[in-house]
């Protein structure tokens, strides 16, 4: 039987949706995601606060993650409370009700050369 991994809070201190993309659309958008393992053998629903320089929080986006599952979160599609805004630094902090493992990957392709990174999140 899995065992769960992880934390339950964890904190993605740059974020940064470029505004423009080079290539194919869905595939080269320019794009934030948190990759979000579920290793435990119930949900895990979770709870994405993002934190700005030059105005209040805006959250908690809610996502459910299933048990034994992963599931990557593109922050371009989260909408609700509010649309994640273009061209503007933001942080993030993910709440779990269960252990998750939260890995921050972002692909700039504003240009063809494009970047792309990847790093486990900082577990608070």
């Amino acid at each position: 039987m899995p065992t769960a991994v992880g934390r339950t809070c964890w904190v993605i201190a740059e974020g940064y949706i470029p505004g423009n993309s080079h290539g194919t659309e869905p595939q080269m958008t320019s794009h934030e995601t948190a990759c979000i393992l579920n290793a435990s053998p119930t949900d895990a629903h979770i709870r994405i606060t993002l934190y700005f320089s030059d105005r209040d929080p805006v959250g908690p986006y809610r996502i459910t993650v299933p048990a034994l599952r992963t599931h990557h979160v593109r922050f371009n599609d989260l909408d609700d409370p509010a649309p994640v805004p273009r061209d503007t630094d933001y942080a993030s902090i993910i709440d779990s009700d269960v252990p998750v493992v939260v890995q921050h990957t972002r692909l700039d392709s504003r240009q063809s050369e494009l970047a792309l990174l990847s790093t486990v999140a900082f577990p608070a």
